[in-house]
């Protein structure tokens, strides 16, 4: 049975960070039923606003990064604005940061000035290092998060400079899901202690986390990780490879028996030689020579078709356009069709990630525009008068 509201309903999230990775974590809580009060400076807004894509000058980025929140236009680089935080604050759940250590210190909006405000308080705070550290204030981005974490070191071909991930934002991406998850422990040992928890999370560290095997082989054998292209340093075959068609498609040969059933489809008996996968790295030239000279054999789908007949793991490498038009991903519901008055239309989005049993994620409408909400935030969840807020405006507050 469908449980109304979510599983977060009654959180309340104050998302005082700008950029991506710890607004994404509020954005991810709020598909399952997490108010969020998105902070932005007025007049410019959230950078994110100035991303592209673009229809006409709406940032389509900001519309689905920004889903599910209201936003109000508050100054922060003033006390009297800052004061307004304080006291929303103090009616959330959950606060996230993503200003340097320093600045919340000087302005009197660091975990233990929110603390005040409200003794359970959980509070994420997303910089580029971690709030503790020779380089705690030190600035930077997802870029430079993954270069920091090794990812871009062994991204790229041996013989060439390291190549940055193809989308941009990843280390955003990945701090926003480990911010998220983060905020459901803080929440449940709250909820167990009733005192407040405060999330130090550097930007690189969760990118770091999940590259579990650089770590263990240099501390066992001063082995650095290198880059190898498209192969898998610890499988083979593993990779990309390219169809009659001009198309490449992904196949990860990672298990004995997947190995056998593939050598099976390809016909060349003398690949049995190689059933273990030690074999197959020390001889991966051959082996994965081989099955590009199979794959070529062959165009894209009908390939794809031949290893799920086979019971062999692949994949097509697709585009954007690709994705939107597969059927499954039809099926799924995995790119949804939202409307927005600003845009003027619906806007195409990935959906929310899984399915449950109890309960289903939800979009109820995109980013909004700069101070939307402001008004009624601050008259409803602050109780301020008109007077009050007519004199925020005055002061540039607002």
């Amino acid at each position: 049975m469908q449980k109304k509201g979510g599983p977060l309903s009654g959180i309340r999230i104050l998302d005082a960070a700008s950029l991506l990775a710890a607004p994404t974590a509020a954005t991810l809580l709020s598909e399952y039923g997490a108010e969020v009060i998105k902070v932005e400076q007025p007049g410019t807004g959230d950078t994110m606003r100035r991303y592209p894509p673009f229809q006409d000058d709406v940032s389509l980025l900001w519309k689905v990064i920004s889903r599910n929140k209201r936003s109000i236009a508050l100054d922060l680089r003033k006390e009297s604005g800052r004061e307004v935080l304080r006291e929303l604050a103090s009616k959330c759940d959950v606060v996230t940061l993503n200003y340097r250590p320093e600045t919340l210190a000087k302005w009197g909006l660091d975990f233990d000035d929110l603390v005040k405000c409200k003794k359970d308080i959980v509070v994420l705070h997303v910089t580029a290092y971690g709030r503790t550290g020779p380089y705690a204030n030190r600035p930077g981005f997802a870029r430079v998060a993954e270069a920091f974490s090794g990812l871009t070191y062994r991204t790229g071909f041996s013989d060439r400079e390291p190549v940055q991930s193809g989308y941009p934002m990843l280390g955003d991406g990945v701090a926003g899901l480990y911010g998220a998850f983060s905020i459901l422990l803080a929440l449940r040992e709250r909820d167990r202690t009733g005192e407040a928890q405060l999330i130090d999370l550097g930007l690189y560290e969760p990118l770091l986390r999940l590259m579990e095997d650089q770590i263990a082989a240099y501390g066992a054998s001063g082995t650095i990780t290198e880059r190898i292209g498209n192969a898998n340093p610890l499988i083979a075959p593993n990779g990309m490879f390219p169809t009659r068609d001009g198309r490449y498609v992904a196949i990860p040969a990672s298990t004995e028996p997947l190995w056998r059933r593939l050598v099976a489809l390809i016909g060349d008996e003398s690949l049995y030689a190689y059933d273990s996968n030690v074999l197959r790295i020390a001889n991966r030239t051959l082996i994965e020579g081989k099955v590009e000279e199979w794959t070529k054999q062959h165009d894209l789908l009908e390939l794809v078709d031949i290893c799920a007949e086979a019971g062999i793991a692949c994949g097509p490498v697709y585009s954007a356009g690709e994705i939107a038009r597969d059927p499954h991903i039809a099926a799924r519901g995995s790119v949804i069709s939202v409307d927005d008055a600003e845009v003027g239309g619906p806007v195409k989005m990935a959906s929310p990630a899984g399915r449950y049993s109890g309960f289903e994620a939800e979009v109820n409408h995109l980013g909004p525009k700069l101070g939307e909400h402001t008004q009624e935030i601050l008259s409803d969840l602050l109780g301020y008068s008109q007077e009050m807020i007519d004199a925020l405006r005055r002061d540039g507050v607002l």
